[in-house]
């Protein structure tokens, strides 16, 4: 396989490797550079574009053009006469330099409709791709065509990112695609219906607040169709059956219009691709809602659910899917859009898994074999009503409805000390949510802006844990029946109401300064009930209802605050200082007592932001945030974690003071398409929450919050190198975070440090016709130390990918990667490969296309993941899929 790699890049690299360089400068008239000028080189006597080029801020373009051919130039600016140009490249050419001066357009002349497309285009903010230009017809999804484009990039986990920030919103036609969600969208919008690709830089879809704020990391993406894909449906319907029993139906349609939108996906199969998790439930809200991103307040209301296993890289031994989705979008006037969607997804998971936890306090081990069948069914429901009467109006509300039911049954086998103990693990729940959000935006006049926002959450969770093991590890707690198997249950109970809202007040000074004013409240109360209960030999249930083993807590939040910041915006310089001043109760009501605290804080923040260049920055934010914690910590009960671990909670925490420093350097040239983007980012976190954590063996452990009079620091960085060079490019990528966590074990304190480092190194090919390849290196270091021990693991992971359109109808495509996974002392070693292929078959205007496909075909059997926190570090084996050969028919609409 290696060989054929390395053949077919070959016939690739010979193809392309007799090149000239031409280049040169764009001015106008009286010699003043022309930055962002298109330049762009057709084959004469045809319309082939063979390259282009986009002037930098000194008017410098350059061009590789293969030689033995002529080339019409032609070179354009807005609000300046096209010019064109002859340029003969004969064997052997060396390299020329053409300089273009160009004349200021006569408004006289009669409009010349070009019948051409520019690769890229930049207007303003938006940087508009064609994406005929980079595609060679072997792309089969958007985010085929997107890993294409230069400044893009597409994350493990399915998000978008352009020019180093994270895609928040998608649209097609300008209409949202299921809330803007990125991934959804690149994994379903068929690459053949792509026209053009709009980036949309400082988006900010409100017009009145466009300016008042900070929008440098709102990115949005807009799809344009193609002329056949408009009021017309189409999509398509695919259906496979292949080795293993294995299964895949998954129609997708599409209807766009210029009122009327509606996507519908659907998906069932059994060969372990996953087209919605638990994770993406979780996250899912769309857009850009974050309203108290800057109030200086952290009051998350957290998940107080279990922890059901996580598959890693949605392998599995079994994953068996069931998906749909409905989006649609309705404009019965220009002033108002109605939106909505609806997701369902039901998901069965087996896992296998073998895992070696080291505690390294008091460095027992312990070897664990766990099996675990999940069972999940997620649904959600989103309506919006978006009114927009004029450019100085805006309205919206919309509500987010979600709930789920989510099982799993675990056996899991224990090697602790020489002694082995089954246990049984059971979990279920079964929570829900509504989320309301209403704003309003209205500009007053020219120097006067106001907007109010408001969002309103209500949840319930009612996790119910239950486990059967042959010892009862917490007997010196719970007043157990001796029994020959315990079996041990508990129920709990959460239910939060939280509004949040706000009122903020712009004034205008200037075209380059304004100041804001901000008066808003958190307000929360959160009930939670639990009790732990035992069933007998005999089928009786055994409650317990003593005090400290059961919870009736009611807890208040309030947070009143004012901010004030100031926006300045001098030269290349931007600066935003500002504070908020906040006013905090909590009050908790449990054991027959109540305990309530009122605080007032000053907390400042700043961003600075120097535009070196017209794509080049650099940026430093500091913000100071105070952290509340929510019911779940505070209830003083006690709580089964899960069935070796307890928790006890402690009403008299308070809030942490979390402080953080970012400096994030970003470039982007379209002159020779280099994208750099690095960052740096420190936080120290003083009087934080942690965990007393007491050990009466491995599987006893009992948890405590308190505050730490230690404070945690945190350094990451990260830093991306890409460039093109003609048909070629290259990426560099490193990724390095050191924690220093302090804690307290067994009445001891105990410091843990971890530095994980991430490296990858690739090169790529970007021909129309030949084969493309790109070969690359990954490294991962995870090196972890704690008071008491060390231990590092290595992860070497080599990777092709390989795309060839041949005999005009056929395409392939694969990808391979090798791992070597190790640790510091070589006890645990494992090498393993991956090999996806697939061979499409499609004649040219034909509807119907044939697949052949094979996962895993190296029928590996396992992958190797390692983790830590302040008590333990696990390496972990996941048992995965075995190979599966596929046969799929797809009819495209």
């Amino acid at each position: 396989m290696k060989n054929i790699f390395f053949v077919l890049f070959l016939i690739g690299f010979t193809s392309y490797s007799q090149t000239a360089r031409v280049e040169g400068t764009i001015k106008d008239s009286i010699g003043n550079p022309l930055e962002l000028a298109n330049v762009i080189a057709f084959v004469k006597g045809s319309n082939k574009v063979e390259s282009y080029s986009i002037t930098n801020d000194k008017g410098e373009y350059k061009l590789v053009l293969p030689t033995n051919n002529t080339y019409s130039f032609r070179i354009s600016y807005i609000g300046f006469e096209t010019q064109n140009s002859e340029v003969n490249l004969p064997d052997g050419s060396a390299d020329i330099a053409q300089n273009f001066t160009l004349k200021e357009e006569d408004n006289t002349l009669n409009e010349v409709e070009l019948t051409f497309d520019m690769p890229v285009t930049i207007k303003g903010d938006t940087i508009v791709y064609n994406s005929d230009s980079f595609t060679n017809g072997a792309e089969k999804k958007l985010e085929d065509v997107l890993k294409k484009l230069p400044g893009v990039e597409i994350t493990e986990d399915g998000q978008i990112e352009v020019e180093g920030k994270t895609v928040q919103k998608v649209m097609v036609e300008g209409k949202d695609f299921f809330d803007g969600d990125s991934k959804i969208a690149s994994k379903n919008i068929p690459a053949n219906a792509v026209d053009k690709i709009e980036v949309l830089r400082n988006y900010n879809e409100v017009s009145p607040m466009r300016g008042m704020g900070d929008d440098s990391d709102n990115v949005a993406i807009n799809i344009k169709l193609k002329e056949g894909k408009k009021n017309f449906w189409f999509g398509d319907i695919a259906a496979g059956v292949g080795t293993e029993e294995g299964y895949l139906v998954h129609p997708k349609l599409f209807y766009y219009s210029p009122k009327t939108s509606i996507n519908i996906i659907a998906d069932l199969n059994n060969i372990g691709e996953v087209p919605f998790t638990r994770q993406d439930f979780y996250r899912f809200s769309g857009g850009f809602q974050n309203m108290m991103r800057r109030g200086g307040t952290s009051f998350n209301v957290s998940d107080g659910g279990l922890g059901f296993s996580a598959m890693q890289n949605n392998m599995a031994q079994e994953v068996i899917s069931r998906f749909g989705a409905a989006n649609f979008t309705y404009s019965p006037k220009k002033e108002l859009t109605i939106s909505g969607f609806s997701i369902f997804n039901d998901s069965e998971v087996d896992m296998f898994t073998e895992t070696v936890t080291r505690n390294i306090v008091t460095d027992n081990l312990e070897i664990r074999e766990s099996v675990n069948s999940q069972r999940s069914k997620l649904g959600m429901l989103k309506l919006s009503a978006n009114y927009v009467p004029d450019a100085e109006t805006h309205f919206d509300y919309d509500v987010l409805m979600k709930t789920s039911k989510q099982e799993e049954i675990g056996g899991i086998e224990s090697f602790v000390n020489g002694n082995t103990e089954n246990i049984v693990d059971n979990q279920e729940q079964s929570p829900s949510s509504i989320n309301q959000n209403l704003s309003y935006y209205k500009v007053l006049n020219d120097n006067n802006v106001v907007s109010v926002e408001m969002q309103h959450l209500y949840t319930e969770e009612n996790p119910l844990l239950n486990y059967l093991r042959s010892s009862q590890p917490f007997d010196n707690i719970i007043p157990t029946v001796p029994q020959t198997v315990y079996d041990m249950s508990q129920q709990k109970d959460v239910r939060t109401t939280k509004f949040d809202g706000k009122v903020d007040y712009y004034y205008v000074l200037n075209n380059k300064s304004n100041i804001n004013f901000t008066l808003g409240s958190t307000i929360s109360h959160q009930n939670f009930d639990s009790n732990i209960f035992q069933i007998l030999n005999n089928g009786d249930r055994l409650d317990f209802g003593d005090e400290e083993l059961t919870n009736d807590v009611k807890f208040q939040f309030n947070d009143v605050f004012l901010g004030a910041h100031y926006k300045a915006v001098t030269g290349k310089f931007t600066f935003t200082p500002g504070f908020t001043v906040h006013n905090y109760f909590t009050e908790d009501t449990q054991l027959g007592t109540e305990n309530s605290n009122t605080d007032v804080e000053v907390l400042p923040d700043l961003l600075v932001q120097w535009k070196i260049k017209q794509s080049q920055n650099l940026r430093f934010n500091y913000s100071m945030t105070r952290e509340y914690t929510d019911i779940n910590r505070l209830s003083e009960g006690y709580i089964l974690n899960n069935f070796n671990s307890m928790f006890e909670g402690n009403r008299n925490l308070e809030s942490a003071v979390y402080n953080r420093f970012n400096l994030n350097f970003f470039s982007f040239s379209m002159f020779n398409f280099t994208n750099m983007n690095a960052s740096i980012t420190y936080s120290k976190k003083a009087n934080d929450i942690k965990n007393i954590s007491e050990f009466t063996g491995f599987n006893q452990t009992i948890n405590t919050p308190f505050n730490s009079n230690l404070a945690d620091e945190v350094v990451s960085g990260n830093a991306r190198y890409g460039r093109r060079f003609g048909k070629f490019k290259v990426n560099a990528s490193a990724r390095l975070n050191y924690s220093k966590l302090n804690g307290i074990v067994n009445n001891r304190p105990n410091v843990s440090e971890s530095f994980t480092q991430n490296y990858t190194a690739s090169f790529a090919t970007n021909f129309k016709t030949a084969p493309n390849l790109e070969i690359g290196y990954a490294k991962t270091f995870n090196q972890y130390d704690s008071s008491t021990r060390s231990s590092d693991f290595t992860t070497d992971r080599p990777f092709a990918k390989l795309d060839v359109v041949f005999l005009r109808d056929f395409s392939f495509i694969a990808d391979y990667s090798y791992y070597n996974y190790r640790d510091g002392t070589n006890t645990i070693e494992n090498t393993y490969s991956f090999l996806n292929a697939s061979l499409f078959y499609q004649k040219k205007d034909s509807h119907w296309e044939f697949i052949f496909s094979g996962k895993n075909l190296t029928d590996n059997e396992s992958i190797n993941r390692d983790s830590f926190n302040e008590t333990f570090t696990t390496a972990t084996s996941y048992y995965v899929m075995p190979l599966r050969l596929m046969f799929t028919v797809k009819y495209n609409l």
